[in-house]
């Protein structure tokens, strides 16, 4: 699809639903950044959109049925010369088959597309409505955004998140992620540093570093120095360390957030660049899974409940003030009543600070679809309630633990911030008793909590 192409008179508008995780949105970003740069106006509104581009998640039933009810939404509403376009991980592993199903969509884009979703848009209007819509997926995904890629970036003025990494290089049995988004593959240190300056210059004070698995940035570039064959050294290429040392150089004031981790590539020079840069602030996210040694054989976790438990120790000791959020699946195929208890033993036990549950997904496409001795929905229900309703039980004392002590509080709303435990989105927030400054940093004091958030009164003018 390429033509010389005859532009309107005023810039066409194009609107993006974007669904899923963070590392999607980004996405989203890099096509509405490069569709901008082609002369596109970015609209919020879809009504008042020549074209709407639906960003699917496709990891789990209910992300995938979202995403089909939002195509078929924006489907319904399509005005002539509207056009509808698809994105997303649904689209990059279903386009074939949707694209007899959906006759509403114009076109499937898959993950190596993003970065030229303009001159396909072009295309799109230049073509006209064919009989079904055109699929440019492509398999074996190798696409990783650079720091000389448009963004429009579609997070608060103050938060961002920047992909280090695109890719997974993980075996677990129950995802199908790699199957997705290709192996992992790193950006340079050199272009992570020049996207998070700009993004700081332009007000950013808060830094959210993303992938599929942010600890195994950079260990790609050290297989391709040393060779299939040759023992892997991390002097040969860059390092997850020499990233935040050289981020938390950087002028100015804001946090860098560390997502997406996994406990099988944690080091303990990792644990300490974390504790002596004061901008990289003391919260781990490491999705566990599971704590039972037969759940993360099956779940081919590429590690142990005892690696797991020593690591956890080392966290705890090593980063001052520290926040590990985690998240477990429950009833994954052959999990028994006793290896359920020995979950909720273990949260119990270590008490994480900020904790996700949830209930197995069956992928197609992965080993664990294929596993005898699924688990029913009813139980599968029943435990995903027992563990959220310890959890609460957890966090509820965790937070009125908190009442009297001074907090750092990044303001997102007049009356509504986030400390540095709390990520975008998924985590806490701190209720302000009075109006603060959005999209800056302030002092207050905790005095009481609502379930999982924290009231603060924030400290002087």
């Amino acid at each position: 699809m390429s033509a010389t192409l005859q532009k309107p008179l005023s810039p066409r508008k194009v609107g993006m639903i974007s669904l899923g995780c963070a590392k999607n949105l980004v996405d989203a970003e890099v096509m509405l950044g490069d569709a901008a740069s082609r002369g596109y106006e970015v609209t919020a509104n879809s009504d008042d959109a020549d074209v709407i581009v639906v960003n699917t998640c496709g990891f789990i039933d209910t992300a995938k049925q979202e995403s089909i009810d939002a195509i078929l939404e924006a489907g319904a509403k399509l005005r002539a010369g509207q056009k509808l376009v698809v994105s997303g991980c649904l689209s990059q592993r279903y386009a074939g088959e949707l694209r007899h199903e959906l006759p509403e969509v114009h076109a499937f884009i898959g993950l190596d597309q993003v970065a030229r979703a303009g001159a396909i848009l072009d295309d799109l209007f230049l073509a006209g409505h064919e009989e079904s819509a055109v699929n440019l997926v492509t398999r074996g995904s190798r696409y990783i955004p650079d720091y000389t890629t448009p963004k429009f970036q579609l997070t608060p003025a103050h938060t961002a998140y920047v992909k280090i990494a695109e890719g997974c290089n993980h075996p677990c049995s129950f995802c199908v992620i790699p199957q997705m988004r290709g192996r992992h593959r790193s950006r340079t240190i050199d272009s992570v540093v020049r996207e998070v300056r700009q993004r700081v210059a332009n007000g950013v004070r808060e830094i959210n570093l993303i992938s599929q698995d942010t600890t195994y940035y950079g260990m790609d570039l050290w297989e391709q120095k040393a060779g299939p064959r040759q023992p892997v050294d991390s002097s040969r290429g860059p390092t997850l360390v020499t990233l935040l040392d050289e981020l938390a150089d950087i002028g100015g004031e804001f946090w860098i957030r560390l997502l997406y981790t996994h406990p099988a590539h944690w080091s303990d020079e990792l644990i300490a660049a974390i504790a002596r840069n004061p901008k990289v602030v003391p919260y781990v996210d490491m999705p566990l899974q599971h704590i039972h040694q037969e759940l993360l054989g099956t779940m081919r976790r590429e590690t142990s409940r005892e690696h797991i438990e020593n690591l956890i120790a080392r966290l705890r000791a090593g980063i001052p003030n520290l926040a590990i959020r985690t998240t477990f699946i429950v009833g994954f195929p052959g999990e028994t009543d006793e290896q359920f208890e020995s979950l909720l033993e273990f949260i119990e036990r270590v008490r994480f600070e900020r904790l996700g549950v949830f209930a197995y997904s069956r992928e197609d496409g992965s080993r664990a679809a294929k596993m005898e001795n699924q688990i029913s929905t009813a139980t599968k229900n029943k435990r995903h309630r027992a563990a959220m309703k310890l959890q609460q039980q957890i966090a509820g004392e965790l937070a009125h633990a908190q009442i009297g002590r001074s907090i750092r509080v990044l303001v997102e709303q007049p009356r509504v911030g986030r400390t540095a435990h709390d990520a975008p989105e998924v985590d806490c927030k701190v209720i302000l008793a009075r109006n603060a400054p959005v999209g800056g940093f302030i002092d207050a004091r905790v005095t009481g909590t609502q379930v999982y958030d924290l009231v603060a009164v924030p400290i002087g003018a």
